[in-house]
């Protein structure tokens, strides 16, 4: 059975978690605690040489980093996969921007004002404004995509949508106000309808 290896708060492991469900693939969890630095050991280095979650490990040894590559992976050949090679490739550019416009600031916004120790977040609060300019820059650029569209990389509910998902719904942890944004709350909660959607909480 392939083999997760994730931090459950994680949004991109969440993010092959959702994936894996919707699809009807069994996963078992490999847990990693938050700041034990079990990532940076030799035995983990050796799968995976960047040290981070999450990694899917197969059957066979192999091993496979990063959460879009997986749950790219996970769904070909599925409804989850967008079907034209116009639809593949506007999933794959905002998959892009999710991981080089999106998550650089939503998400570490979100660890270092919900996960950290308040005097390491000390240490970065002059970094909190450029995080929120950028963040928020990211949300209107989806706000203004989901103004006239109903979905990411086509027209209907993709990888895509789980990608950039697995961060977006958890903003607010990060300090950002989604209410600003009503056509990325309305497509959040179209997600979140999707049948067997799962909370970023809920395990397996």
């Amino acid at each position: 059975m392939l083999v997760l290896h994730q931090m459950q708060m994680s949004g991109n492991c969440y993010k092959v978690r959702l994936a894996a469900r919707q699809l009807g693939i069994p996963l078992v969890l490999k847990e990693y605690p938050l700041h034990d630095g079990q990532t940076r050991k030799p035995d983990f280095l050796a799968k995976n040489p960047n040290g981070r979650v999450p990694m899917l490990e197969f059957e066979d040894g192999r091993t496979l980093p990063e959460s879009d590559a997986i749950i790219w992976y996970l769904a070909e050949g599925s409804l989850l996969a967008p079907e034209s090679k116009w639809d593949r490739a506007q999933a794959l550019s905002w998959m892009f921007f999710e991981q080089y416009s999106h998550e650089p600031y939503i998400a570490v916004a979100r660890f270092w004002l919900k996960f950290a120790a308040k005097e390491e977040l000390a240490k970065k609060q002059h970094l909190v404004a450029e995080w929120h300019e950028k963040g928020n820059a990211a949300l209107g650029v989806m706000n203004t995509h989901l103004s006239k569209h109903d979905w990411f990389g086509g027209s209907r509910y993709s990888i895509a949508d789980i990608a950039l998902y697995g961060y977006t719904h958890s903003a607010a942890d990060g300090g950002f106000n989604l209410a600003s944004y009503p056509a990325v709350t309305k497509w959040l909660a179209r997600v979140a309808a999707e049948h067997g959607h799962i909370p970023l909480a809920e395990s397996w």
